[in-house]
């Protein structure tokens, strides 16, 4: 499959996170065409006719989401946008952040006016302090040219955006907890139901949508929902941003088609595997979802095949690993970030992230024993399910699946005291 180019076709212009770059090229036409062309039921119409799904990781229907926010209430109704992107392995939104932020509110602007929204925000990771600027930079372009404020675009709407900038706890990307920060609270997952689209933030009805969902939106618009379903699978259609990191010799940030084969991206986009080795494992769509043999390499990226090989798309994070990877060590790496970002609300997260890196960290360091494998999947189904949030799960998934795709590998560690696969 050929490259795309529809959410990165204007990052490699010269100041391309300007207004005066973004109008160029009929930035906020497809705005001023969604408020004046279609009132905000059908707007929701033509976003379920489209089939797109939530790119920050469960792939929930968005046009489905936004049905689910109660109309005619006294109370207002708001928009947040998710800049919290913290998943390790997983870097796409920061390149839209920071190249074309305008593309972020232009989907604002159309998701506020299906929402009937008059004030939305923006939050982003606290360390993107590049980011931050853009956004902040375009939001007050924006203003001053006419694109948010009273009577925006000459269209009637009106519509504030604010930026908020979190201070980095990975816990905030989960939807609650991001509202509790919001706040001003401490960053904690709420318990579900009842849930944002009814009770999100101040008590009032939310919608939370990921940066490339939104930057989805104008081109729907612009284009149609036919033209959208024309790409990717049946059921998880349009273009999709992969994050390509790990043992490849192209690293980056790919567009292309939802279903793209596994293979292709890693061994044609991404250039293959680093000089000369061989292909191990991948992890592909974050480090929370379950890792993926060289048997699983023919699966199509998008969420219904993923699922059928025994993983998840996620953020679509892809962390490729070579022969050389000491999986031992790799699952360490992992739980050191969950141990490390667990916001502490739930013991069987909290204590059990903490009996994950002990362990591992025992037979890394060469005094591993025969039970700690089983151990280890019996600390996992202790945690598994029984959290307010997805966190705890996030944690153990990709672990339980190493022990199990590389359970030679972690029983010759814990025999031999030393790594067989990076000796």
């Amino acid at each position: 499959m050929e490259a795309l180019r529809i959410l990165t076709k204007y990052i490699d212009l010269p100041e391309s996170w300007t207004l005066k770059a973004y109008r160029a090229h009929g930035g906020y036409e497809a705005a001023a065409k969604a408020i004046k062309e279609y009132q905000p039921d059908d707007l929701i119409e033509v976003v379920k006719k489209s089939g797109l799904r939530g790119r920050g990781g469960a792939g929930f229907p968005t046009g489905m989401k936004w049905s689910f926010v109660p109309k005619n209430l006294p109370k207002p109704t708001y928009l947040v946008c998710n800049a919290d992107e913290s998943e390790p392995g997983t870097f796409k939104d920061r390149l839209l952040i920071e190249k074309d932020p305008h593309q972020i509110l232009e989907g604002m602007i159309i998701a506020s006016h299906a929402l009937r929204v008059k004030t939305a925000f923006i939050y982003i990771r606290g360390e993107m302090t590049l980011g931050a600027q853009r956004l902040q930079q375009a939001i007050d372009e924006a203003y001053a040219g006419g694109c948010l404020g009273k009577n925006l675009l000459g269209t009637g709407m009106d519509l504030d955006i604010l930026l908020f900038v979190g201070a980095g706890a990975y816990i905030c990307g989960e939807e609650t907890a991001l509202l509790e920060s919001l706040e001003g609270k401490r960053g904690q997952p709420r318990l579900k139901p009842p849930f944002p689209a009814t009770v999100g933030l101040y008590g009032c009805p939310t919608v939370i949508n990921n940066v490339e969902t939104l930057c989805n939106l104008p081109h729907i618009i612009a284009y149609g929902p036919e033209w959208y379903t024309s790409m990717g699978t049946e059921k998880s259609p349009g273009p999709r941003l992969f994050s390509v990191s790990g043992h490849v010799k192209r690293r980056g940030v790919y567009e292309l088609p939802m279903g793209v084969p596994l293979r292709e991206l890693i061994f044609e986009h991404a250039g293959g595997i680093r000089d000369g080795h061989r292909f191990k494992a991948v992890i592909p769509g974050g480090s929370s979802v379950p890792v993926l043999g060289e048997q699983h390499l023919d699966v199509g990226m998008d969420f219904e095949s993923l699922q059928r090989a025994g993983s998840l798309l996620g953020s679509a994070g892809v962390i490729v690993m070579d022969e050389t990877t000491c999986m031992v060590a790799a699952a360490l790496n992992l739980l050191h970030f969950y141990w490390h970002e667990s916001c502490g609300k739930c013991t069987p997260c909290r204590e059990g992230t903490g009996w994950f890196v002990k362990i591992l960290h025992r037979i890394e360091e060469g005094h591993g024993r025969p039970e700690d494998l089983d151990l280890l999947l019996d600390v996992s189904d202790n945690i598994r399910g029984k959290t307010f949030c997805p966190f705890g799960d996030a944690a153990v998934t990709p672990v339980e699946s190493m022990i199990k795709l590389f359970r030679d590998e972690f029983e010759q560690h814990v025999m031999k005291g030393r790594c067989v696969a990076a000796a």
